[in-house]
C-alpha cells in the first residue's frame, strides 16, 4: 500500500491510497465466504459453493463492491497511521480507481489537529502587582 498526504490547509489534508490488488487478496476471500453463506445453490450445502458459481451466479462487480466496503475503513486506518495524522473527524471518501487485478486508488479528505508550536515559557515575564492588605481593611471586614 502507498500513500501521500497533500495539506490543503493548516486544518485539512487529502491523503491519497494505492492498494495493489493483490493486498485485497484476503479481502476477496472474506467476500466470497461471506456470499457463500448467504447464497443457495442447487446441489450445494450452505456455505459450500465454489467460487467461480458463486461469481457467475451474483457477478464479479457486487464481490468488488463488499471488498471495496471491506478495505477501505481498514486501509484509511493504515495509512493515518503511517503518516502520523491526528484525524479529527469522520473523512469523505472517494474511490477513484478500481480496476480488476490492477489496483483499488481512494482519495480521502479528513480535518486533522493543526501544528501549534508553543513560544518559551521562561522567556515570559509577568508583572505581577503587589497586593497590601492593612490591618484597617481587615478590621472594616470583619465589621461588615
Amino acid at each position: 500500500m502507498k500513500s501521500t498526504v497533500e495539506k490543503l490547509s493548516p486544518t485539512r489534508v487529502r491523503i491519497n491510497v494505492e492498494v495493489p490488488f493483490a493486498e485485497l487478496e484476503p479481502d476477496i476471500d472474506k467476500a466470497f465466504k461471506q456470499l457463500a453463506k448467504q447464497i443457495r445453490l442447487p446441489g450445494f450445502r450452505p456455505g459450500k459453493a465454489p467460487r467461480k458459481l458463486l461469481e457467475a451466479r451474483v457477478g464479479r462487480a457486487s464481490v468488488l463492491e463488499q471488498v471495496v466496503n471491506d478495505a477501505l475503513p481498514v486501509r484509511y486506518s493504515e495509512a493515518i497511521t503511517a503518516e502520523s495524522l491526528q484525524p479529527i473527524g469522520q473523512p469523505e471518501i472517494e474511490v477513484t480507481k478500481l480496476e480488476d487485478n490492477e489496483e483499488l486508488v481512494f482519495t480521502a479528505e479528513v480535518d486533522v489537529r493543526p501544528d501549534i508550536e508553543l513560544p518559551d515559557l521562561a522567556a515570559l515575564k509577568i508583572a505581577v502587582d503587589p497586593v497590601g492588605v492593612t490591618d484597617e481593611d481587615v478590621d472594616a471586614e470583619v465589621e461588615a
